[in-house]
């Protein structure tokens, strides 16, 4: 079913794109024209399957519909931006690609790195071409983007006046906690027992063993402490503090159907997602927020890097596309 709604999509998207033009329709096995560049259908396909978890419940017909057009839009985005880093000379290198890859590499054996690549449906060379990728725009949006950008404190008073309205926002936000399991090895693990499961069988095994202890009574905070790999969270025993309902609506949908399904003390069933084996538990009640009521008190950095620059960023990375986009009639 998955397939399907995904053929269809990119094959509505593709022959409305050749609508446009006065060009012959692109052969079935290509799913849009970026300037004369292709993208085939298997590129599509296997960008597609890489963002699913393996392990996770088949997609609804809303969400695999989403996240195929989230697939073209990157893919096309992605075209767009490679060819202006091309044309500027600002392509990664054969040796930044490798550095790259190494450093990707690293933590795996040879074994576990193969299956790693077999588990997402890509090959080395896949790999390195998005990794290609994923420097060139980098460099593209340092050079045309980030080095361009200067903010005042007066930009961020003209905006946060502009925009009062959507700073002063009253927001649920949930107070969880999680255990994440992740199928592959951590140089930053700092869990009291140092355990950390390397393969996705050990990953599901020990996501179920723990599960187990909690509906046994385990506490979750000390399983947590011991035995969860989020480098971040399991050494203050998974909190994760209020998390607002802005950014669940950005989270995988399983996520958020758990966070907001739970009771306080509740602990939800394993969710498995791309980065691994979630539980997790509600450890208060909903609270109100005011977001962002001052832009000079953002809580999520400081104003200039909070409030005005990524929609500078945003609008200066709109404007490089524009003139690679436009069609000709």
């Amino acid at each position: 079913m998955v397939r399907k709604v995904f053929a269809a999509t990119l094959l509505f998207s593709a022959l409305s794109a050749a609508g446009c033009k006065h060009d012959a329709p692109p052969t079935a096995d290509v799913w849009a024209v970026v300037n004369g560049d292709q993208i085939h259908r298997t590129e599509a396909e296997k960008y597609y399957k890489s963002r699913l978890n393996p392990q996770a419940p088949t997609p609804s017909q809303e969400e695999a519909l989403s996240l195929t057009l989230n697939v073209l839009d990157e893919l096309i985005n992605n075209d767009i931006l490679i060819q202006r880093a091309r044309k500027l000379g600002l392509e990664a290198t054969d040796g930044e690609v490798e550095d790259k890859f190494t450093e990707f590499k690293s933590p795996y054996t040879e074994d576990e790195f193969q299956k790693t690549l077999k588990d997402r449906g890509v090959s080395t060379d896949d790999l390195k071409d998005d990794i290609r990728r994923q420097l060139s725009v980098q460099k593209l949006l340092n050079r045309e983007v980030v080095a361009k950008i200067a903010i005042t404190d007066q930009d961020i008073s003209d905006f946060y006046n502009q925009n009062r309205p959507q700073f002063n926002v009253a927001e649920t936000q949930y107070r969880i906690a999680q255990i994440l399991v992740t199928p592959h090895k951590d140089p930053q693990l700092h869990n009291r027992k140092n355990d950390d499961a390397t393969t996705d069988v050990e990953a599901r095994r020990k996501s179920a063993a723990l599960l187990q202890q909690l509906a046994n009574g385990a506490d979750f905070t000390q399983l947590a402490m011991d035995y969860s790999e989020d480098p971040a969270t399991a050494s203050s025993g998974g909190d994760l503090g209020y998390v607002p309902e802005s950014s669940l609506n950005q989270s995988d949908p399983a996520l958020k159907r758990a966070v907001v399904g739970l009771k306080v003390g509740e602990v939800s069933p394993i969710i498995p997602l791309k980065d691994g084996y979630h539980i997790l538990r509600r450890v208060s009640a909903n609270s109100l927020i005011l977001r962002c009521s001052n832009p000079f008190e953002i809580p999520c950095g400081t104003a200039k890097s909070s409030s005005c620059e990524p929609r500078i960023w945003l609008r200066r990375a709109t404007e490089l596309k524009s003139p690679i986009t436009s069609p000709s009639r």
